[in-house]
């Protein structure tokens, strides 16, 4: 299994629509965080995480890779 990246340590506050299907990056690698660029993760053993959200909203997601409820932030990162 590949080894983890931290994209940054504190969660990405962004938009999302409950209509829309996202893929989560698992990996760091992608260029466009904390959302899945389809092509970072290749070789690296871990896949992106496809969600959906129940409403329209601002969410935080987690940017340390390391939450236990991804791809929700849930403070790990404030313990790393």
């Amino acid at each position: 299994m590949g080894t983890k990246l931290t994209s940054r340590n504190s969660p990405y506050r962004i938009e999302l629509k409950e209509v829309q299907k996202y893929m989560y990056c698992n990996c760091g690698k992608s260029d466009y965080q904390p959302m899945c660029d389809n092509r970072s993760h290749r070789g690296s053993g871990t896949n992106p995480l496809g969600f959906a959200v129940e409403r329209d909203g601002f969410y935080y997601l987690c940017g340390c890779k390391k939450s236990k409820s991804k791809p929700y932030c849930d403070g790990t990162h404030k313990i790393l």
